[in-house]
């Protein structure tokens, strides 16, 4: 018998290697997949209504916690409690909140019937205060009403408030009615009525609110789209009358020339000043922690108030300064992005005007306790102690927010997020839950 021929087994052909590719709409990975993802979050239709109200949120509890801090030593050496100012400004927050509650869940038709009487309502009470026995004068400024007992009122900051919504529903209007294109009209009454606001103001001294009333003003013209030359000549006319002004006055004199000091000078004339540098300098990269501020024991003046942006400097250091600013950034870019994205003329100005006002305020603040900008008095909106500053300021916080959420695109996200929210509570028809995030639909009787 032969041996049969072992045959070897045929090898099964290798198959190549799987070369995997990404899926249709996946982001890659690494770098150019972290910008991806970021630039897609980025144009997400919710991301302006998120930085408002998140940033604003967080300004405000920042600013909470800078004031208690700043405000201890000051409250001691007036003989009263050390949380008396803290107390004040969590009072005039829990208000505020509500007041940017309301504005948020507001309709735009609300907010332009809101506009007149409450123009009205501060020019009345902007001419009470020049009357003797009824204003009150504060650190040479009388722009005051004594309400009784601690609490006293600044009408000249809900002027603010009040020339941005007339003045957006007056060049909505005139937009409207395509009068805009006519200089008259896109200046009168606007300029004469701001000039009103501006003299009133300036009656009491306080040259701060008027710049950033007059800040408001120009924002307002170049949104409704201001010919050059005239938008040139109203700031040319308002900078003559601005150096006018402070050439007559030899405390805003020496505001001017305490830019850029080192030192205190003749009778410590930049004494604020400068020790609102030495509060920065000394605080480096991370501070010198929470409550440890030295300028706050008598060296620095207002260190709750116009120069809490040192303090927050001194104890949280350039990384506590940098997060102010970046929030600060955020909300000013979240709020030209809501200007520049809606078709409705009055959110358009209204949202300019409100980003005008705020970006102003807070750089005319920064750039004071910096050294770059003369002191005007002004606070740090949102964080600053001072009620009478953050009431109007959280309004118009909630305007921003009820235009962001106001936006098609964003309204249609939040339908979206409200439908596929499971009401709880309730078993759907025909749905059973396996786990919390899986829905199983059950199976008919007599189904494998």
């Amino acid at each position: 018998m032969t041996a049969r021929s072992a045959k070897p087994a045929p090898s099964r052909p290798r198959r190549p290697s799987a070369v995997r590719t990404p899926r249709a709409g996946r982001t890659p990975g690494g770098p150019r997949g972290l910008h991806t993802r970021l630039k897609r979050a980025w144009d997400r239709p919710l991301t302006a209504y998120y930085l408002i109200l998140g940033g604003s949120l967080l300004i405000t509890v920042l600013g909470l916690v800078m004031v208690y801090s700043a405000s201890q030593i000051k409250a001691l050496q007036s003989g009263l409690a050390p949380t008396y100012f803290f107390r004040k400004q969590l009072l005039a927050a829990v208000l505020g909140g509500g007041l940017l509650l309301a504005a948020s869940r507001m309709t735009v038709r609300l907010h332009r019937t809101l506009a007149y009487p409450l123009l009205a309502v501060s020019v009345f009470l902007m001419c009470l205060v020049q009357i003797p026995g009824i204003g009150v004068a504060v650190n040479g400024n009388q722009n005051w009403i004594n309400l009784g007992g601690p609490f006293q009122m600044q009408p000249s900051e809900f002027g603010k408030l009040a020339l941005v919504l007339w003045g957006a529903d007056l060049l909505a209007r005139k937009q409207d009615k395509r009068l805009l294109v006519q200089w008259k009209h896109l200046l009168v009454p606007l300029i004469p009525v701001a000039f009103l606001l501006l003299g009133l103001i300036m009656l009491g001294g306080d040259m701060g609110t008027a710049i950033i009333l007059t800040a408001i003003l120009f924002g307002l013209l170049w949104l409704a789209g201001a010919p050059t030359r005239l938008f040139v000549g109203v700031l040319g006319s308002a900078a003559l009358i601005g150096a006018l002004l402070i050439k007559t006055s030899a405390n805003r004199m020496s505001r001017l020339a305490c830019i850029g000091a080192t030192d205190p000078g003749p009778g410590d004339q930049c004494w604020q000043a400068v020790h609102g540098i030495y509060a920065l300098a000394s605080g480096g990269f991370f501070g010198s922690g929470l409550g440890a501020s030295m300028e706050k024991w008598g060296e620095l003046p207002e260190p709750h108030t116009d120069f809490i942006f040192a303090i927050t400097g001194e104890e949280l250091g350039l990384a506590g300064t940098l997060s102010v600013l970046a929030l600060f950034a955020a909300l000013g870019y979240a709020g030209i992005r809501v200007a520049g994205r809606t078709e409705d003329p009055f959110v358009r100005y209204a949202a300019g005007g409100v980003t005008t006002w705020i970006t102003a305020q807070a750089v005319i603040n920064i750039g004071a306790v910096l050294g770059l900008l003369p002191i005007a008095g002004v606070p740090l909106p949102l964080f600053s102690y001072g009620g009478s500053a953050l009431l109007p300021t959280m309004f118009a916080i909630g305007l921003l927010i009820a235009f962001a959420r106001d936006e098609p695109a964003a309204r249609a996200a939040l339908s979206a997020r409200s439908a596929r929210k499971p009401v709880f509570g309730r078993r759907q028809a025909g749905v059973r839950w396996k786990t919390m995030r899986r829905r199983v639909k059950k199976r008919p009787s007599g189904e494998r």
